[in-house]
């Protein structure tokens, strides 16, 4: 659980975790031992389960002894969540029915040393399926927690077990991959240590951004699909997506991300809300569409749902998650958009940034002031504490709002929550196409073998996003070849920007020289392109898809595949 105030411990150390710990999740930890060659790729999971039933590993929801052995190449760690629903609170009295991890907002965070293995059992206690998804992980494909591609649903009172062993070190993070539960409480952070850590600093913030519409005056995520779908079905993976209702909850509270006059840019313009609105016939809650959301940096439209809270570690900045540290003190951030639908630009006041990983991969160093996150995107970045009080502000980029935690480094009152620090319009990086890989990971120079070019298309109107013109079909498989070099050409035919995120693979932004930063999720503008080369070197059944969650599951995604 992140707690609102995070205390910086009494003696610095070189990587103190200032936020949740995973001991309170149950782990067990041992230490490994020989294993076959398919543990060391990643090993195999434990089948669903229905309640009562014995599984690979699991009976009536308890763990039996493993019938497989630990890989040789780390140690294994062992933790049991639980898909749960929760009565939350997100900040200044209010509180939320929801569905989390172990009934925590954000999830607890997951903490591992790259080249260890993972093992995690999910108890599914919600009315309806689910899964997880390993945001960013090259893992086995069987793990990937895509329903009825790479592991069936998770039923109600069933549960799973994912085992894989992490590669690469890295700032990640998990989420399911069923309907619209991403726009829940269900996800938390995995992150994977580098037993050679390169960077020095005293202190690591953990930085969670999301936007927040479930059970707010009766709102769900389903509500807010069907009312920009305007009744149509989805088209992703969302066969369990139906209205929830008799939600209990609090009384009807303010909006938590407004922006006060006099605040922003001159040329700031807030969009038009339409919460006020009445709901369409086919939606329960209330009207939650937005027009007027703009941003030159997104090339134009940047979102379509009136969020009414934006949060920071589940908080909102009325009543923010503080970070307590030493001036002087060198930080490092790991800084998540778990958002559903909301980009996020970022900057802490008073302070430059040096961005060190994008993607949890090493760049060159980069300093900047403020820094612009698509949904799924991650940035890990160095900053030196001053004296003082200081807003980390994550304003939702072309929208009427914001989130907010607070760096102490000293005495003295609470930023305000409409505060925005000059730093968000000073040095902009809009993406990460103007950052350069490290050399140890940069994607050695290679012609493709494949060239395979994939249109973005649909539009805000109809709300009928898809790929080539067509909505996602089970049946639609893009084939490539293990070892080829692909270059995915992705060409945005629409009039609105995608965070695109492939499965399984971290792709190089390419150029001419394919020497591009290392990422699994980048933006493409309006009528642009992005020239993505990875190689093909784990084998599988990989989704790509649009990140914004309304996208994908109006069908904005596709299959790529291929065999061992």
């Amino acid at each position: 659980m992140y707690s609102q105030d995070q205390t910086r411990p009494a003696s610095p150390t070189r990587r103190a975790v200032l936020g949740a710990g995973i001991a309170a999740a149950g782990s067990a930890l041992s230490t490994a031992c020989s294993g076959s060659g398919a543990d060391r790729a990643g090993g195999a999971g434990r089948e669903a389960t229905d309640p009562g039933t014995r599984g690979s590993g699991i009976a009536d929801g308890k763990k039996l002894r493993p019938t497989w052995t630990p890989s040789p190449e780390g140690k294994l760690r062992g933790l049991s969540f639980t898909a749960t629903p929760a009565t939350v609170g997100i900040g200044g009295g209010r509180t939320v029915r929801t569905s989390t991890y172990n009934g925590e907002l954000p999830g607890e965070e997951v903490r591992i040393t790259a080249g260890d293995t993972l093992e995690l059992t999910l108890a599914n206690h919600l009315s309806e399926p689910t899964t997880v998804h390993w945001h960013g992980i090259a893992l086995r494909n069987e793990m990937d927690g895509v329903p009825e591609v790479t592991q069936p649903p998770i039923r109600p009172g069933g549960s799973f077990t994912y085992r894989f062993r992490a590669p690469h070190p890295g700032t990640y993070w998990f989420h399911p991959h069923l309907g619209l539960q991403i726009d829940r409480g269900m996800y938390a952070p995995l992150i994977v240590d580098d037993p050679n850590e390169p960077l020095a600093y005293d202190a690591e913030w953990i930085v969670l951004l999301d936007d927040w519409i479930d059970g707010v005056d009766g709102s769900t995520p389903e509500d807010v699909f069907d009312q920009l779908r305007k009744g149509k079905p989805a088209m992703g993976h969302g066969s369990a997506h139906k209205h929830r209702s008799g939600r209990s909850g609090p009384a009807p509270s303010k909006p938590s991300g407004g922006v006060a006059a006099g605040y922003g840019p001159p040329a700031a313009r807030a969009p038009e809300r339409d919460d006020a609105s009445p709901a369409p016939e086919w939606g329960k809650g209330p009207g939650r569409l937005m027009t007027g959301a703009t941003s030159p940096l997104l090339g134009g439209h940047a979102g379509d749902v009136a969020y009414p809270h934006y949060l920071v570690n589940g908080r909102t900045a009325d009543d923010p998650a503080q970070f307590r540290a030493r001036p002087g003190d060198r930080i490092r951030l790991r800084i998540i958009n778990a958002g559903a639908e909301t980009p996020f630009r970022v900057a802490l006041g008073g302070h430059r940034m040096t961005i060190t990983h994008s993607d949890g991969f090493p760049v060159r160093h980069h300093r900047t002031d403020s820094l612009l996150l698509g949904m799924g995107e991650r940035y890990d970045v160095l900053i030196t504490a001053k004296d003082g009080v200081f807003p980390l502000t994550a304003l939702a980029e072309g929208k009427n709002g914001a989130a907010m935690a607070v760096l102490r480094t000293a005495k003295g009152a609470l930023p305000g929550p409409t505060v925005r620090p000059a730093e968000l319009w000073r040095d902009v990086l809009p993406s990460a196409r103007r950052l350069r890989p490290h050399e140890s990971v940069e994607l050695d120079r290679r012609r493709p073998d494949r060239i395979l070019k994939l249109t973005l298309t649909g539009g805000m109107k109809d709300y009928d996003w898809g790929i080539d013109h067509r909505p996602y079909s089970a049946d639609r498989v893009h084939h490539i070849e293990r070892g080829e070099r692909v270059r995915l050409v992705v060409v945005n035919a629409t009039d609105m920007w995608h965070p695109v995120h492939l499965h399984g693979h971290t792709y190089a932004l390419a150029g001419i020289d394919s020497r591009g930063a290392r990422k699994d999720t980048a933006t493409v503008l309006p009528h642009n392109k992005l020239v993505l080369d990875f190689d093909a070197d784990n084998p599988g059944l990989w989704m790509l898809h649009c990140h914004n969650i309304y996208h994908s599951e109006s069908g904005m995604m596709t299959t790529l595949s291929y065999r061992p």
